[in-house]
């Protein structure tokens, strides 16, 4: 493994589009070049395997600025508009959950009901993102769709939000299939499923939330992630 050989992958890596035919991002190329510099640095210095890293020779390639992306007031109503007629009765409080509380994609598809506590109006997540536990407040229309939900519980699965068909027993919500499916209904452009967390973040700080305040509840360790 050579720095030489490092760069020919990166330059094949950025010219072969995604399974969604988008063309890959630098940030991308970066974030896998740093989980293989992990490793070698093991081969270099646990295991002796190699003098020096390789990947310490490669150029990072320069990111692009991210994404300023949040719903407006009427973009919100519409998406949730949409959402309230998806046929899934799990997309509508699905999505306001995301939007009350800021939890990321997989920490909403594979919640647990033994992760809520409707009494205190709670969520306790241990599976995270930077693998801290994170204590999840839940409020209004949130908690009330969750309390709702709750009363059609599934008994052959733990999932909150589980898949809709009863032959996949066990699997969670098939969440792209009607996301889009709602989304297509709106006129909204640019617009993915994370960006349900930026929305959280810019509300928080419109009303006037610390940066400190906004980490705590979206679980992040920087306040320049926050920023």
């Amino acid at each position: 493994v050579t720095p030489a050989l490092l760069n020919e992958l990166k330059g094949k890596f950025l010219r072969v589009t995604t399974r969604f035919k988008r063309p890959r991002q630098p940030q991308t190329w970066n974030r896998y070049l740093s989980s293989l510099s992990c490793v070698l640095e093991t081969c270099v210095r646990e295991w002796q395997w190699m003098e020096v890293n390789p990947a310490r020779r490669v150029r990072r390639e320069r990111e692009a600025p991210g994404r300023i992306r949040f719903l407006s007031d009427e973009e919100r109503e519409t998406l949730l508009e949409a959402c309230r007629q998806s046929p899934s009765p799990n997309l509508y409080p699905l999505v306001v959950l995301a939007l009350s509380t800021g939890m990321r994609r997989g920490e909403i598809k594979f919640l647990t009901w033994d992760q809520v506590d409707l009494a205190k109006g709670v969520i306790i997540l241990t599976n995270t993102k930077n693998k801290e536990p994170r204590r999840v407040p839940v409020r209004n229309l949130a908690l009330a769709l969750l309390k709702e939900h709750a009363k059609v519980r599934r008994i052959d699965t733990n999932f909150v939000f589980p898949g809709d068909r009863t032959d996949r027993t066990g699997q969670p919500f098939s969440l792209d299939t009607f996301w889009y499916r709602a989304l297509r209904k709106t006129s909204l452009q640019n617009f993915r499923f994370h960006d349900l967390r930026h929305s959280t973040a810019s509300y928080l700080a419109m009303n006037g939330a610390s940066l400190l305040e906004i980490a705590e509840v979206l679980g992040h360790k920087t306040l320049h992630m926050v920023k």
